[in-house]
């Protein structure tokens, strides 16, 4: 698994930026908008119709990864390796769920907004609109 952190670490580096908009035109962001869900991973912000939602620092993280890798399946063992940053065996699926489901309630403000994190029955999780 430590193979795949270091392949993916090479690989999957943010590609969605733009400039900050105010002052200091200078210093870049990744920004990532995907409907009403913007994400800007620098300020460790997150909206929902303009609205900012609160996400604990495992659940940013964990949505950190799925956005910049849509429709990419992570495997609990894999969210667990790169956002923990540390062997899945001393994790159970059960910590990755309740990240999952708390970040579900938290982003869902109304009910015309999408799930965003789709459940990959017994395998782990993917962004998709």
């Amino acid at each position: 698994m430590t193979e795949f952190v270091q392949e993916y670490e090479k690989i999957c580096v943010p590609c969605f930026t733009s400039y900050i908009r105010g002052h200091n035109n200078s210093q870049l962001l990744t920004e990532i908008q995907e409907g009403n869900l913007y994400v800007c991973l620098e300020q460790r912000l997150v909206r929902v119709q303009n609205q900012v939602v609160d996400l604990t620092a495992k659940e940013f993280d964990i949505l950190a990864l799925l956005i910049q890798n849509p429709k990419r399946v992570f495997t609990y063992e894999m969210i667990i390796e790169i956002v923990w940053n540390e062997d899945y065996s001393y994790y159970s699926r059960k910590a990755v769920n309740n990240h999952i489901s708390n970040m579900r309630k938290k982003l869902k403000i109304s009910l015309d907004v999408p799930d965003y994190i789709k459940s990959v029955t017994g395998v782990g999780y993917k962004f998709d609109t």
